[in-house]
């Protein structure tokens, strides 16, 4: 009774609070808020490297559009983010064209080798094995590079070497090293010496570490995006840069070969389509399972006022909390490659679906996931981790969401490349397919086959407002992907905050368990609130790094989440 009334009184009290979304309504140089957006004019590019988000903004003054220039952010960031921009891994690409009107999403994700094998990454006791995460049986065949060119052949602008070019030069001359990224080094040394190249491309010839301000330089990668710059896609997955990657696969019991190469395809695909309390969200579709995941969410809440209990009171944070732990119990049992398995994507997403598992929401009282059992999407079937976003001036948008999996990806860098290689092989499900196999039951359908895209937690996401972009999001953080994009959304449209105060608010992240994360220095009176209600409360790391634009008025408003040091918003 006590409690109850505790709560009672946090409520009253938080609707007495000034409403955020009055002072949104306000003229924006009256600083409503304590967090200020990047204000722009003639677009916007956000990205977690400062460096990268101006090559950007160059393209843009250019002439390049949005496309252009998110291609580009891509490959600056292959140079000065190692630890997760990539060539060498996959992603997706959401792009809103506005001469057709259209969101189309590109599904660059990884691909298992033909080779592979489910005994390769489980051991005797159905445990996933390191190999999965480390070393040349990790990587699945990357499809960055494939898809960036896929890209701009459908609506680039600017000519293809122009593109590519920045990041050639970055790579030639070299990059001077944050305190950040030199720290980085120091602690990726273990994983970035699993191949010789890596070991010679990132420390010194002594082993020594690079230090703040000294200029590390990339010679092979800077021959590699040549080779791209020249040949486009061919020349990464066919000609002198695929025979390298083979043969250094081959050398060391690695998986992928010239055919897997060759073979691979990204995939154009319509998004996914939902909405939130009158906006209209789109999202990555399977083989991504953040945008479906995204959407189930914000459906089951829009059972609840969010906005009347209050920015980060306990009461808003628990009932998101235990939406999210439904959304993560489904999501393995309704997502999977729709090139291998039939899923029930759109139960999934359903509003009708989100209504019967929001009933299982106590707002008082946080429930133990063993009583929160699966559900059954198929019966609402109809029949039929770094993120950078752009805008150009002629309303263009581009969300890009790729990755390595782990910082510096297996640790294994191609001899004679620069090319770091992704784990993505991890993402599969080893060990619930060994027990499906074990006791004679259905594989999941997140189970590794050759040729077949592996789940993701990806999703670029855009945001439309009377039917035109208005908010363009995605982040890095693995699971945290899928939470972090809700409470950001959640922010803006229930709290009414600008987007860098929403991106700037503390987060928690709850996934299929009992635990609940908060991030640290969360407010404590709010801690002991959630455990009041039954949440066990873990705190270790930040979550996420968003980059997102909010359009709106004339104005790009640009949001560099600041949880990763470096990122930054620039108007062209």
């Amino acid at each position: 009774m006590i409690f109850r009334r505790l709560i009672a009184a946090s409520l009253a009290l938080t609707l007495t609070l000034p409403a955020p979304l009055a002072a949104q309504s306000r003229h924006l140089l009256e600083y409503p808020s304590i967090h200020s957006p990047t204000v722009g004019t003639r677009g916007m590019v956000v990205s977690q490297n400062a460096i990268a988000s101006e090559v950007g903004a160059k393209i843009l003054r250019e002439g390049g559009n949005a496309v252009d220039a998110a291609i580009a952010v891509g490959f600056a960031l292959s140079v000065t983010l190692p630890r997760a921009g990539n060539i060498g891994g996959d992603g997706y690409m959401s792009v809103y064209d506005a001469a057709s009107g259209e969101v189309r999403v590109i599904d660059f994700r990884s691909v298992a080798p033909r080779a592979a094998t489910p005994a390769m990454f489980v051991d005797n006791r159905g445990k996933e094995r390191a190999v999965a995460s480390y070393g040349y049986l990790a990587p699945a065949v990357p499809g960055t590079v494939a898809g960036f060119d896929y890209a701009h052949r459908k609506w680039g602008k600017l000519s293809w070497d122009k593109i590519v070019a920045p990041a050639i030069a970055l790579a030639a001359d070299g990059v001077r090293l944050s305190a950040d990224e030199a720290f980085v080094f120091s602690w990726g040394k273990d994983r970035l010496s699993k191949s010789a190249a890596g070991k010679a491309a990132f420390y010194k010839p002594d082993g020594s570490l690079y230090q703040k301000d000294e200029v590390m330089k990339r010679p092979d990668l800077a021959w590699t995006l040549g080779e791209i710059a020249q040949h486009g896609a061919d020349g990464f997955y066919k000609g002198e840069v695929a025979r390298r990657i083979a043969a250094d696969m081959r050398a060391h019991g690695g998986l992928i070969t010239l055919d897997d190469l060759a073979a691979y395809r990204p995939q154009e695909r319509a998004p996914l389509v939902g909405s939130y309390r009158g906006y209209t969200i789109y999202t990555a579709p399977p083989s991504s399972a953040g945008g479906a995941t995204l959407l189930n969410i914000l459906n089951q809440l829009e059972h609840f006022d969010v906005k009347a209990m209050g920015a980060n009171s306990a009461a808003s944070l628990h009932v998101m909390a235990e939406a999210m732990k439904l959304g993560y119990v489904d999501r393995y049992r309704a997502l999977g490659d729709p090139a291998f398995v039939t899923a029930p994507v759109g139960g999934f997403i359903s509003k009708a679906y989100a209504a019967e598992r929001a009933k299982l929401i106590d707002p008082a009282r946080a429930k133990p996931i063993d009583a929160m059992p699966f559900g059954d999407p198929l019966r609402y079937e109809s029949p039929s981790t770094t993120h950078f976003s752009v805008a150009d001036k002629d309303g263009n948008v581009v969300s890009t969401t790729f990755t390595l999996g782990s910082d510096f990806g297996s640790g294994v860098m191609i001899a004679g490349t620069g090319i770091l290689l992704n784990n993505e092989m991890n993402n599969f499900s080893h060990e619930q397919a060994w027990e499906a196999q074990r006791t004679g039951t259905p594989p999941p359908l997140n189970a590794m086959a050759p040729g077949k895209r592996m789940l993701s937690t990806q999703m670029p996401t855009i945001v439309m407002k009377d039917g035109k972009p208005w908010i363009v999001t995605g982040t890095p953080g693995g699971s945290t992907i899928i939470t972090s994009v809700v409470q950001v959304l959640v922010n803006v449209i229930d709290h009414g905050m600008n987007i860098a105060e929403a991106t700037h608010q503390p987060r928690i992240y709850q996934g299929a368990s009992d635990t609940l994360r908060v991030e640290p220095n969360f407010n404590p009176d709010t801690v002991a609130a959630l455990k009041a209600m039954g949440h066990p409360i873990t705190s270790d790391e930040t979550m996420g790094s968003e980059q997102s634009i909010m359009i709106d008025k004339g104005l790009f408003l640009g949001a560099a989440d600041p949880r990763r040091p470096g990122a930054l918003a620039v108007e062209p």
